[in-house]
């Protein structure tokens, strides 16, 4: 805007910061410690260690396979339904081990956040999958409780209980890498949700096996679906709240601007921007006034301090001018239609 925050100077020391135009200042911290004892993992990163990652895939590839000619040996929907699950599991480890990749690249050029949306993009298309793979097994299962097939309970069982404990360890290799990631977190539920759905497989398969009732196959395969409707639309709202650049469920932008203006020397807080980068990067970009005769400088500081502190924002962008110093040209052409609420103290 190029407004002067000409607040009086002091008498300043060398070392001291001069104040500025419109202080307008990128607050992030890349080494993530900000001696506050705060730290904060951004999405899928290059730390991430894609060794638990690779594992859990390798045991839930190896696992499917097998799942999948025993399911059709058996003719048991409800084993191929978990199958499916799990390959989405598979997919998401995938595509995060991918992002952990993308996320060595520095940004630069026209990609000026580099590619860490990259997780977000396949979080969604996860979603998507699971939704269509729910819906063609409902239909599949509906049809098999019409018309139920010989399903062989012995192998339903087994299987079962093998895909339980595989789960099991899967579970446990991806809680040991960075949840944080969009990504990784949806596998890690997934594989909660398929040691769930593989429990109730296996008790549909002891009921044919012991009760002839062929029909329980079906119905665990249904449970299965309602499972992978749950999973999916999660993700699909996730990755679409970071695409509309909502602001992070456990954050109120109203909450933020009231806090601000309660600052000292803090008049006006507008064009507040709470969103999300990529999963478990949060930013805040706003256009601060303060009263004629604040230090600007001090002002925002104190303002990133608070922000650090309370809501646990690190990566800050904000512009602070003094009130006065809009003119009446200035405040017609400035801000004239704000983005969202105006904070006044």
């Amino acid at each position: 805007m190029g407004d002067q925050c000409g607040s009086p100077r002091p008498t300043n020391t060398a070392a001291e910061e001069p104040e500025c135009a419109g202080d307008r200042r990128h607050s992030h911290d890349h080494s993530h410690d900000h001696g506050n004892g705060h730290h904060h993992d951004h999405g899928v990163s290059a730390d991430s260690d894609p060794r638990w990652l690779s594992i859990a895939l390798a045991l839930i590839v190896a696992f499917m396979a097998a799942e999948v000619v025993v399911g059709l040996l058996a003719q048991s929907l409800a084993l191929i339904t978990d199958a499916a699950h799990m390959l989405t599991d598979a997919a998401s480890i995938v595509l995060a081990l991918i992002a952990i990749r993308l996320s060595k690249r520095p940004a630069r050029g026209q990609y000026t956040y580099g590619y860490k949306r990259a997780e977000i993009l396949s979080a969604q298309a996860n979603g998507i999958t699971l939704l269509l793979l729910a819906a063609w097994f409902v239909y599949e299962g509906v049809n098999r409780l019409i018309h139920p097939p010989d399903v062989e309970g012995p192998l339903v069982f087994v299987t079962a209980l093998i895909g339980i404990v595989v789960n099991i360890i899967a579970a446990w290799c991806i809680s040991r890498a960075n949840r944080t990631s969009l990504n990784v977190e949806g596998a890690f539920q997934h594989i909660l949700n398929d040691m769930y759905a593989f429990i109730g497989t296996a008790i549909a398969g002891a009921v044919v096996w012991l009760a002839g009732y062929p029909r329980a196959d079906a119905i665990a395969a249904l449970v299965v679906a309602a499972l992978m409707v749950k999973a999916g639309w999660a993700l699909v709202r996730e990755s679409g709240r970071i695409f509309l650049e909502a602001a992070p469920a456990h954050l109120d932008p109203d909450a933020i601007g009231a806090r601000i203006v309660t600052l000292p020397q803090v008049s006006e807080v507008h064009d507040l921007h709470v969103w999300v980068i990529t999963s478990g990067e949060p930013s805040l970009s706003a256009h601060i006034l303060v009263d004629d005769r604040a230090d600007c400088h001090a002002v925002r500081l104190e303002i990133e301090r608070v922000l650090l502190a309370e809501f646990g924002l690190e990566h800050t962008t904000l512009q602070v001018d003094h009130v006065s110093e809009l003119d009446s040209v200035a405040a017609d052409l400035h801000c004239a239609e704000p983005h969202g609420r105006v904070h006044r103290s």
